[in-house]
């Protein structure tokens, strides 16, 4: 009894440290535009996005918490060993963050985190106890890991067109402007920069929400699968500290190595990322962040000089987004492995 209380309040911790990590890593997917175009200084843009992106978990709902909290299936555990499997993916995504941040990778804390949960209870309880949602899609029903998925594999597509369409309308609003133009773009970006953290706010701190809810549930301390108020203002808190301490090294990625970005591409690339974040937060769907900003920036980038938008780069983030599942999955199976051997 006392061994299964620590590793709940493991879990916990861990729920807040993955929190944490995704704040710290996905900081420079929203101030990357803003501090590349000059309309704010770092501190001043950390401190407008530390402040909208505690409101965005806290007045966004948990819609993505449902379905980060319905697409694996551990009922019939012991409540022992269903924390373990959820504290096994969990420190596999941690580990992802921050290996990714170290190197400056602009990856996806929501593919670790999926592949660290699937991996996880692949390796403990088999394929049937992941929802993948299969079935469901034939009747157009959109579940589990099916819909997870897909909102991970379009949200970028999308953020890439709606990007390059806005930026054309843009462009063709403004052919006749003076340069002094980008003043008013530049003070604009204190809305949209706002709109984005909170966007950011209600999509990813809702997936730690999802699965702190979950720890709960399955290890008998609430009854329904119901978000707590008090699971609601930790996961808050702990991405607002994330992003108050975020990594900078992600920066110079988003902000000059995809694209030279001016106040007018931090503009659109803001507009853009809150429409397919915030929607996708109402729809339940959990999206990268990470994806989304830097697709924008290829799309607003491709409107303009297509050639001078570094592809390479885009090559290399591509790649990260293939390998992180499976390897979040993979670095899962052996945590759980290890720690189901030495117990």
């Amino acid at each position: 009894m006392e061994l299964t209380f620590l590793l709940i309040i493991s879990a916990v911790v861990l729920c807040v440290v993955f929190d944490f990590t995704n704040g710290f890593h996905d900081t420079a997917n929203i101030i990357a535009p803003i501090i590349a175009s000059r309309a704010m200084t770092p501190i001043q843009s950390v401190l407008l996005v530390a402040f909208f992106e505690f409101l965005g978990p806290v007045f966004g709902g948990t819609a993505v918490a449902n379905t980060i909290g319905g697409f694996v299936s551990l009922d019939d555990f012991s409540s022992f060993n269903a924390v373990l499997v959820l504290s096994s993916g969990l420190l596999a995504a941690v580990l992802w963050n921050l290996f990714t941040w170290w190197r400056g990778i602009p990856s996806s804390s929501s593919h670790g985190l999926v592949g660290g949960l699937i991996g996880a209870v692949l390796i403990a309880a088999g394929g049937e106890h992941v929802v993948w949602g299969f079935q469901q899609l034939l009747y157009g029903e959109l579940v589990g890991v099916t819909k997870v998925l897909i909102a991970l594999l379009f949200s970028p597509l999308i953020g890439f067109w709606i990007g390059f369409f806005l930026q054309k309308i843009m462009m063709f609003l403004l052919r006749a402007a003076k340069p002094t133009i980008n003043m008013s773009l530049k003070r604009s970006q204190v809305f949209t920069a706002a709109g984005l953290a909170f966007s950011h706010g209600t999509n990813d701190a809702q997936k730690s929400m999802g699965v702190l809810t979950l720890v709960l549930l399955l290890s008998g301390q609430i009854k329904t699968f119901v978000v707590p108020t008090w699971v609601i203002f930790v996961c808050a808190s702990a991405i607002t500290l994330g992003v108050v301490f975020g990594g900078w090294r992600i920066v110079k990625t988003l902000g000059f190595a995809i694209y030279k970005i001016r106040p007018i591409h931090a503009l659109n690339c803001q507009l853009t990322s809150i429409f397919v974040i915030f929607s996708a937060s109402m729809f339940g769907a959990p999206v990268s962040t990470t994806h989304v900003v830097s697709s924008s920036i290829m799309g607003i980038g491709s409107a303009e000089r297509y050639k001078a938008v570094k592809w390479q780069k885009a090559k290399e983030m591509l790649q990260t987004w293939l390998v992180t599942i499976p390897t979040t999955a993979f670095v899962a199976m052996v945590i759980y492995s290890l720690i189901n051997f030495l117990m």
